[in-house]
């Protein structure tokens, strides 16, 4: 779509001084921890891939267009209306008009099979260090992995072993903690990030750079030939020590996406595990999301990993939409918590899954354990659970506590 379409034509960024270092290898301590930690941001949204976006209902393009509609004073309508006075859905026969049904079942059946698979990455020990008041200790970050293990994510995300000695010191302890979840690091794209992720005990390495034309100037300074020889490096080294790795391309949306195709279907041929897509400052809109994530699906055929920030509220929509379009994992915190607005919040995603998707949801995920989740890091990071909250709310607490009252009167 075009800018002039775009609902969204800038955002605001936030302070760039966090995520100023260069990813040039070098293998000390010395690292700006809030970067191999965190996200930088740039200026202004950019638009669309394309003009075209696909209907998730029947897979048919519809072009937007900004033509003027000519205005018929006599009928008051616009002769680009899809309907006129003579195919009017309301006059003739309606023999071919979709019923409720017939959508209900069009749309549960988009993409089954990528439902019944995807996977949860729950980042909260990662994503969710950077909002206010995650000064975890260890002993908590043992408590919340314990806790999202039993909840049934498939991975949990930990801080970068390079972060800081004690987010090395984590890595370690929480791996070899017996986890059924696969524990995974970030890390950005160097070769000395690499070997501190794989001698920390990790089952996989999360490598992440901006390949948005702002995170390129800004950010670390790189262009597309280093980024593409540097990550190559990386994936070599992680798969010969039988680590998981995935690449993505921070604030992917922003991106030129012909380039991020390129990129990940070279990564691809080498037997990388997932490339990752990444809605780094949130203004990503589902269409866009299904649009280029379908496009995505077409040239690689290893697993898509996404990762929405809730900037404008589409994180939970935009990660439907994405498994809708082929992604295979979904990144997700607890509460939603994460750098600014969040990302996409565990229990919101349960419950826009349940919808459709029950007894998928129901026997892979223990969703009983999930009150306590939120419950520990609400009050880990000092907050309280929002009154519209998706599982638990603060009404729902009060509720059941008059139940139990009555219960034993």
């Amino acid at each position: 779509m075009s800018s002039n379409n775009n609902p969204i034509s800038h955002h605001t960024s936030h302070t760039m001084g966090n995520g100023a270092s260069s990813s040039n290898g070098d293998d000390n301590w010395n690292c700006e921890a809030s970067n191999a930690n965190g996200h930088d941001q740039g200026d202004a949204l950019e638009a669309s891939l394309t003009d075209t976006v696909a209907d998730p209902l029947n897979f048919t393009p519809n072009r937007i267009t900004d033509e003027p509609r000519e205005y018929d004073e006599d009928s008051q309508q616009g002769s680009a209306l899809p309907c006129s006075s003579t195919n009017s859905v309301f006059d003739g026969d309606d023999s071919d008009m979709p019923t409720a049904s017939n959508i209900t079942s069009m749309y549960s059946s988009i993409n089954q099979a990528g439902f019944n698979a995807f996977k949860i990455i729950d980042t909260t020990l990662r994503e969710g260090e950077q909002f206010i008041n995650s000064d975890y200790s260890t002993e908590r970050k043992i408590e919340i992995a314990r806790a999202l293990d039993a909840f049934g994510v498939d991975y949990i995300e930990l801080t970068s072993p390079v972060a800081s000695l004690q987010s090395r010191l984590d890595c370690e302890i929480i791996s070899k903690l017996g986890l059924k979840a696969k524990v995974l690091c970030h890390i950005r794209c160097n070769m000395g990030d690499a070997r501190h992720a794989v001698e920390s005990g990790v089952a996989g390495v999360n490598m992440c750079i901006g390949t948005s034309k702002q995170l390129m100037e800004h950010s670390h300074g790189k262009d597309m030939a280093y980024i593409n020889d540097e990550a190559q490096r990386v994936i070599e080294f992680v798969k010969s020590r039988g680590l998981e790795i995935r690449f993505s391309g921070e604030d992917s949306f922003r991106s030129n996406f012909s380039d991020i195709l390129k990129l990940y279907t070279t990564f691809d041929r080498m037997g990388i595990n997932r490339v990752g897509i990444a809605d780094t400052v949130g203004g990503a809109t589902p269409m866009e999301v299904y649009e280029k994530i379908e496009a995505l699906r077409k040239a690689v055929s290893c697993d898509i990993e996404t990762h929405f920030h809730n900037d404008t509220g589409c994180a939970i929509a935009n990660a439907r939409i994405a498994v809708e379009a082929g992604a295979t994992h979904i990144d997700t915190t607890v509460l939603g918590i994460g750098e600014r607005n969040g990302i996409t919040p565990l229990g919101g995603l349960m419950k826009t899954m349940m919808l459709t998707h029950r007894d998928y949801i129901m026997s892979k995920y223990n969703l009983e354990s999930l009150g306590h989740l939120e419950r520990l890091i609400a009050r880990t990071v000092r907050i309280e659970i929002p009154f519209n909250n998706f599982v638990v709310s603060p009404q729902e607490n009060i509720l059941n506590k008059l139940d139990e009252l009555e219960d034993k009167e």
